[in-house]
């Protein structure tokens, strides 16, 4: 079955009680059982719930994956990841990494006893050396948040599957439509479900894809031990949402295309950070491993002066300012105050991130408009 199809159609039955051709919104906290124990596989909502159900199965073959598991957000899934290791455990992740991810792992669990290490993986063979043998995980993101860098996925998977180290791989920006790293040799898969799955910006979710037995069962368990669960409604929506997945991400990845492109050749601009580019330096590995080359990048301003930045940002009209990505419409975030305030400054100083950087999510709105607004924006008065 063709991704378009899956889209559609994967994980989604007809109801059995009246033949809709939708999922219903299961909303409910607790189930009658016929005996003590003795039930239609639903006991109460925070373990087991209809609309999470269709929906965990719909993600995972959406990755080519045996099983899904949803959790109220994307660092709620990060969370769970995180609680499978002890104290002492060493976990290894790209340097140029979400806000939110670095905090959890920063200010949560290195109180806990976990070790992190941050480090730049365009070289993924570097990734053998660093590895010790108190290392159980190493996390990936590509492309990255904010820098748009590219990660070798079946590089690195291929050396941690050789030293037993589990890959997770954080695929929120690509989306299934663009990559499917369990292809490429990932343990997990983890989604900012928010983003684009969900893709109209009115729910909060987080998933997790594996098609291992032994984690999906430790992740299952912690989905319900600690009880960060989506609610039916939202389930739903994300259901809905993603039937339009593949239409969207076209839109996304072409609409993006030409406003790096406008971008790259604009006078006042300096850098443009989007793999689609040519002279993106993991342009030909985006090629690999990606089906197109998405609808976020970053770009700055020639003289990198921080109040132009400011002004260029409040000067947009149809691109919103604002937190999140992967909507139909278009935003506008500032990454150093707003996505990865969290890191602290002298942090983002090292891999590159600027606190002149614009980063854009490209939306599916008539592409000329988006580049009108960019050059008002730009040019100013």
């Amino acid at each position: 079955m063709k991704f378009a199809t899956k889209a559609i159609h994967a994980g989604v039955e007809p109801d059995p009680t009246t033949g809709a051709i939708m999922t219903p919104i299961y909303q409910t906290s607790t189930y009658v059982q016929e005996s003590p124990g003795k039930h239609k596989g639903y006991e109460y909502s925070r373990t087991h719930n209809p609309t999470r159900t269709a929906l965990q199965n719909a993600l995972a073959a959406l990755e080519n994956g045996k099983h899904g598991i949803c959790y109220a957000s994307g660092l709620a899934a990060t969370d769970a990841v995180l609680k499978m290791y002890r104290p002492g455990d060493e976990i290894i992740a790209t340097s140029d990494i979400y806000g939110g991810t670095y905090r959890i792992m920063k200010r949560i669990f290195e109180p806990f006893g976990l070790i992190f290490k941050f480090v730049d993986m365009s070289e993924a063979s570097e990734i053998r050396r660093l590895i010790t043998n108190k290392t159980k995980m190493v996390w990936l993101e590509t492309p990255t948040n904010p820098l748009l860098k590219i990660i070798d996925i079946k590089e690195i998977t291929g050396i941690c599957r050789e030293l037993g180290v589990h890959t997770v791989v954080d695929n929120t920006f690509a989306s299934p439509y663009l990559q499917n790293p369990l292809d490429l040799g990932a343990d997990i898969v983890m989604h900012s479900v928010t983003k684009y799955l969900g893709g109209h910006s009115d729910t909060v979710m987080g998933a997790l894809i594996t098609s291992d037995d032994e984690l999906a069962k430790q992740l299952a368990f912690i989905q319900n031990a600690s009880g960060a669960v989506p609610g039916p409604q939202d389930c739903f929506l994300v259901l809905r949402g993603i039937k339009t997945l593949h239409i969207r991400m076209q839109r996304h990845c072409e609409n993006a295309s030409k406003v790096a492109t406008w971008l790259n050749n604009h006078p006042k601009v300096g850098k443009v950070y989007y793999p689609g580019l040519p002279d993106h330096p993991g342009h030909d590995l985006a090629k690999k491993q990606m089906r197109d080359f998405g609808g976020m990048l970053s770009f700055e301003l020639k003289g990198d002066i921080y109040e132009e930045a400011v002004r260029t940002m409040e000067r947009l009209e149809i691109f919103s300012l604002g937190e999140s990505l992967g909507g139909v419409e278009s935003l506008c975030t500032h990454p150093a105050s707003m996505t990865h305030a969290s890191i602290p400054r002298e942090e983002r100083q090292k891999v590159g991130l600027k606190d002149t950087l614009i980063r854009l999510s490209v939306g599916i709105e008539d592409v000329d408009d988006l580049i009108a607004d960019l050059q008002q924006a730009i040019e100013g008065d």
